[in-house]
């Protein structure tokens, strides 16, 4: 589904991302984890194209990426994105903030836009927000406003940069419901996070970055009881003492 090979990526002289190589499986949710700067949001930001890359391929579901703007404009409109900081419109009501891709995207007629939306806010958890600005949710029906609104392009995979940093602690867990309900329905699923009962209970594999550099790929199970690096170690000693 997802396939990288030899992925480098710099900021002037800065070498961000190192020769990453990673395969993720359709069905698949893998768990991107490491300490700030390690490279981990540049990874996935390169996998929808929203960051060009010095060497090295990405290709999701058979399209690669960067290679032509109809390409990249096709490939967008499956892949879904979540962002830390929601993304969304400031000026359309929730339900037109979903509706957007798929009308001006996908060429869906409008009536079929809108009911697919009010599904996908019944299935987050928003029912009677449809009418509301952005401004009037809290950060954690903001987010789950923005994964209805990535779900509406019925995305082939699911991207999530750090989904839930910039929320309060109250609201981590109505967000992390909808994502751990999406793991089980079996959508293809990439996600840096920190939240590592997350990763517990939703991920097939964990990948481990620093300093730009995959250091580690370990079944989940395998990752948080015997993590190979000793760089891996030491940052689950860290996070989960806190």
């Amino acid at each position: 589904m997802i396939e990288i090979k030899g992925l480098c990526k710099s900021f002037g002289k800065l070498d961000v991302l190192k020769d990453c190589d990673l395969t993720v499986a359709r069905g698949e949710v893998v768990i991107v984890c490491g300490p700030s700067g390690s490279g981990k949001s540049t990874l996935i930001k390169c996998v929808n194209g929203l960051e060009p890359f010095r060497a090295g391929s990405v290709v999701v579901d058979g399209v690669s990426v960067g290679k032509s703007a109809a390409e990249m404009t096709r490939l967008r409109a499956r892949i879904g994105m979540v962002f830390q900081h929601f993304e969304l419109y400031p000026h359309l009501t929730v339900l037109q903030n979903i509706c957007l891709a798929q009308v001006h995207v996908l060429k869906r007629p409008r009536e079929m836009a809108v009911a697919k939306a009010r599904d996908l806010l019944a299935r987050v958890g928003l029912p009677d927000k449809e009418d509301r600005y952005p401004s009037q949710l809290s950060g954690g029906q903001q987010q789950r406003v923005a994964i209805a609104r990535a779900l509406a392009v019925d995305p082939v995979a699911m991207l999530f940069d750090e989904p839930t940093s910039a929320l309060d602690p109250e609201m981590i867990g109505e967000v992390l419901s909808v994502m751990l309900e999406l793991a089980r329905d079996g959508m293809t699923m990439v996600v840096v996070t920190h939240e590592m009962g997350f990763a517990k209970a939703a991920a097939d594999r964990v990948v481990f970055m620093d300093k730009g550099s995959i250091v580690e790929i370990s079944e989940t199970k395998r990752f948080f009881e015997a993590p190979v690096s000793d760089r891996a170690r030491r940052f689950l000693s860290q996070i989960l003492a806190h």
